[in-house]
């Protein structure tokens, strides 16, 4: 049997098992919100294995071993900065949100949170965050799109288009179907695989080079300032505008929807703590293993006199090299799973926004549950097509495009996201300033020039006008005042490890 063919059997034996999936929560889906939330009984394990999953996309596996790759470790501190913003969003705002989406008139997406949170009698904070989530999703998942492409055409030789095509339809079969509970179950999956290829690629690299000292005389001779954390040249007043917009990538993850609405599906509050030790397990492991793999590619094209054309396909080229074909069929499925896992949760959340935030809100008596779920099923439908036309002719990196939506998210619901938790004082206006403020920074300031990742003054300037507008447009609510009370003694008491009394919503 031909290596091409292990390949393909591998790969047909995933997309197999990932349908499977996708039927069995289809059959567990009876109504909108075990669609769109999986009627809230998401067990830690899961949550933590989906969100880790559908948070690093193609990025894990592609972009960062490619940026590695190509510039060196100063690329690490994006790794850096997102596990620290990754564990603050575990232990601050998953147990707090979980517990307030429940307490806010059950909450089952972040438009509709931040309406009930902040009693918006206009729905102007609900339309406008779904538009964000709708624009700022369609290009995350073309980019997507975009890494399924290029995946395709490296492993296989084939047609970019046919790639693209490919990924997007098996993503939304299943998708279609089981909604948020099976994007969650496939995640699981998908997230085991890559952070077992994420491990395997370089230690059978490192092998292959001759043990680490090879490794690092091959790294120090081909591009000696990779393994320096400033790039080679000090700590430069550009170096470090580099880091400190490297690290800054953490912020972006307190707006991220599809990450938050994980926080929101868990069974209670107390179920993060569980979640947020197995989710920062498998990203530490998953996050040194791309580093590693970027780092150990170098020296090994070095050594067997090879390049790149592109950097981002570095462990696709030597897991192909290196691993018995039926195994490294497996790690290309474990890349194609980092895209499609991603998709999918963007997928079924540009779906919520499409029904439960604008849809039911233009509407006066919406239909039940079941014609919802077919209509979430459409919107589904619509958003993959129209971010599958904008794939078909990429025109930035995957980490470019993955870092923009990152950006968009980060900036315009980060700040809102804190601020709703942690402060009484936020207003609806000052939410709705802040969020308009943080998209508009985003979409505008790469045109300065400015070597600063937009996030970062995204994010600033949305929390400072946030702020200065709701103490000056602040009433006194004694509902928002009880509710924010209710959470806080929720919260208090799971950290405390005592049973929560019930809310008045519970």
């Amino acid at each position: 049997m031909s290596d091409q063919a292990f390949l393909y059997i591998a790969l047909g034996a995933y997309f197999v098992g990932m349908i499977a999936i996708g039927v069995f929560a289809a059959r567990r889906t009876k109504d909108h919100e075990d669609y769109m939330l999986a009627g809230r009984k998401l067990p830690p394990w899961a949550a933590a294995l989906s969100a880790g999953a559908s948070d690093m996309s193609g990025w894990l596996v592609m972009g960062l071993p490619g940026a590695i790759y190509a510039a060196g470790l100063i690329e690490a501190w994006i790794a850096i900065g997102l596990t620290i913003g990754a564990y603050l969003n575990w232990r601050l705002v998953a147990p707090r949100l979980r517990a307030y989406t429940e307490v806010s008139n059950n909450s089952i997406t972040v438009p509709s949170f931040f309406e009930n949170r902040l009693k918006d009698r206009t729905r102007l904070l609900r339309i406008i965050s779904a538009v964000i989530i709708l624009v700022f999703f369609t290009l995350y998942i073309s980019a997507g799109m975009v890494a399924g492409g290029v995946f395709f055409e490296s492993a296989f030789g084939g047609e970019y288009l046919v790639g693209m095509l490919l990924v997007s339809a098996v993503t939304l079969s299943y998708t279609l179907f089981g909604g948020f509970l099976g994007a969650s179950l496939t995640d699981v999956a998908q997230g085991l695989l890559m952070m077992t290829a994420l491990i395997l690629v370089p230690i059978v690299a490192i092998a292959n080079v001759g043990g680490f000292g090879e490794v690092g005389a091959a790294i120090a001779a081909a591009s000696p300032d990779a393994v320096s954390l400033t790039g080679g040249e000090g700590l430069t007043g550009l170096t470090l505008i580099a880091i400190i917009s490297a690290m800054a990538w953490g912020l972006g993850y307190f707006g991220q929807p599809h990450i938050l609405v994980r926080f929101m599906a868990l069974p209670s509050a107390q179920s993060a703590t569980p979640a947020r030790r197995i989710g920062m397990t498998w990203m530490v492991l998953s996050m040194t293993g791309a580093v590693l793999a970027g780092l150990v590619g170098i020296a090994f094209f070095d050594q067997t006199g090879g390049g790149l054309d592109n950097p981002e396909t570095v462990v696709l080229q030597m897991s192909q090299v290196l691993l018995h074909p039926i195994i490294a069929g497996l790690v290309l499925a474990a890349v194609r799973a980092a895209i499609m896992s991603t998709i999918s949760s963007q997928l079924v959340v540009c779906s919520s926004a499409l029904v439960e935030d604008l849809y039911r809100v233009v509407r006066k008596t919406p239909p039940g549950g079941r014609s919802l779920v077919v209509l979430g099923r459409s919107c589904v439908l619509i958003v993959a097509v129209v971010a599958a036309v904008l794939a078909i002719t990429p025109n930035d990196t995957i980490l470019g495009l993955v870092g923009f939506a990152w950006a968009g998210f980060g900036a315009s619901f980060g700040p809102l996201i804190l601020l709703s938790l942690f402060w009484r004082r936020l207003s609806a206006w000052g939410a709705l300033a802040g969020m308009v403020t943080g998209a508009v920074v985003v979409f505008t300031w790469p045109l300065l020039g400015t070597p600063v990742y937009e996030l970062l003054p995204g994010f600033v300037l949305a929390l400072v006008v946030s702020v200065v507008v709701s103490l000056v447009t602040y009433r006194e609510d004694d509902e928002i005042q009880q509710e924010f009370t209710d959470t806080t003694t929720m919260t208090v008491a799971v950290q405390k490890g005592e049973e929560p009394e019930p809310t008045r919503a519970s």
